[in-house]
C-alpha cells in the first residue's frame, strides 16, 4: 500500500469511493447517509492544493485495491489550531478494500503529518452507534469528548454538521492525544 497525496485527476474517483462507502448505511436504516452526496471535486481540490488530502493506493497482491494504481480510500483534514490538532474531516475506505487497515493506515499517516506540523492531536466527529465509526476510532486511540471540552472551533463543525441534519442520528467528536516520536 502506498499512501501519497491525491492528484486533481484522482478527485472523482474519491467521490466514487464516498458513494460506495456509503451503501452499508442503508442496512443501519440511514439511507439519508447512504443518498447523500460526496464533497464536490471543488471541495476536495481545494484540501489538494492546501496538502490536505491523501489517498492509498494498493496493489492487488495487498487487498483492497485493483492494482491499477487507483486510490481505494482517502482522507482530508483541516487544522484546528483551538484544539492545536489536526482534524479529520473525512477519511473513507471503499467497501472492496475494507478491513485491511488502510483507514487506520491513512490516520497514521495524517498522525505522523500533525506531529511534524507541531500538533499534539487528532480530532474528528463521527456517528456515535455506527461500528464502523465511533466504535472503531475507540480501539485506534480516539476518545469521546465531552460538551465541556470542545473547542470553539469543534463547536463550530458541529453546528455545521447540525445545519446539514446528521444530527438525526447520535454524534460525537472524538480526540486522539499524539505522543512525540521517539528516534530509534
Amino acid at each position: 500500500m502506498l499512501i501519497r497525496p491525491a492528484t486533481a485527476a484522482e478527485l472523482p474517483a474519491l467521490q466514487d469511493i464516498e458513494r460506495a462507502a456509503g451503501e452499508p448505511f442503508r442496512a443501519l436504516g440511514m439511507a439519508a447517509i447512504a443518498d447523500d452526496e460526496p464533497p464536490t471535486v471543488e471541495e476536495l481540490d481545494r484540501y489538494r492544493r492546501a496538502g490536505r488530502a491523501w489517498v492509498a493506493v494498493c496493489d492487488g497482491e495487498s487487498g483492497g485495491g485493483d492494482g491499477d494504481g487507483s486510490p481505494a480510500a482517502y482522507l482530508i483534514a483541516d487544522p484546528l489550531p483551538d484544539a492545536d490538532a489536526l482534524h479529520i474531516e473525512q477519511v473513507t475506505v471503499h467497501p472492496r478494500a475494507a478491513r485491511r487497515g488502510i483507514g487506520r493506515a491513512l490516520i497514521e499517516h495524517l498522525a505522523d503529518r500533525a506531529r511534524e506540523e507541531g500538533a499534539t492531536a487528532l480530532t474528528l466527529t463521527t456517528f456515535a452507534d455506527v461500528p464502523w465509526n465511533a466504535p472503531y476510532y475507540a480501539r485506534i486511540g480516539f476518545r469521546p469528548l465531552a460538551d465541556a471540552e470542545l473547542t470553539p472551533g469543534l463547536r463550530r463543525i458541529r453546528a455545521h454538521e447540525a445545519e446539514l441534519g446528521l444530527d438525526r442520528w447520535p454524534r460525537l467528536c472524538m480526540r486522539r492525544d499524539l505522543t512525540p516520536r521517539t528516534a530509534p
